[in-house]
């Protein structure tokens, strides 16, 4: 098992802390890591790119290259996708929740994106 991390949108202004979870086609970034500690730096990178202020979602997946992830994990993304949430913070914080014991997530809406920029912590 791997994680794969989405990069969040977030797309309600008047709601700060709401974040949509992107379907991996759809995602800004994506990162596949080994490890849950190598998504936190993959974050720190993504923050000099896309911003200080940046939500992303992480679930652990079967998969072994992120430029061909597997076509059921896509199609199931929206359901699996949410069980870990990533928010940067001020000073170089992540503020991590971990929502994978709870029976009912938080709703998160695969929307529409440009592509993503693939992100891999292995060679």
């Amino acid at each position: 098992m791997r994680w794969l991390m989405s990069l969040g949108e977030r797309t309600r202004p008047n709601v700060p802390r709401f974040a949509e979870c992107p379907a991996p086609g759809q995602a800004r970034a994506l990162a596949l890591a080994d490890d849950f500690g190598q998504l936190l730096f993959v974050l720190r990178q993504w923050r000099q790119v896309y911003g200080e202020e940046l939500t992303a979602w992480a679930a652990q997946v079967q998969a072994d290259d992120i430029s061909t992830l597997p076509a059921d994990l896509i199609a199931a993304w929206e359901a699996v996708a949410d069980v870990v949430r990533l928010d940067t913070e001020p000073g170089g914080y992540v503020r991590v929740s971990d929502y994978r014991d709870m029976p009912q997530r938080p709703s998160i809406n695969a929307g529409a994106g440009t592509g993503p920029q693939l992100w891999t912590t292995t060679p």
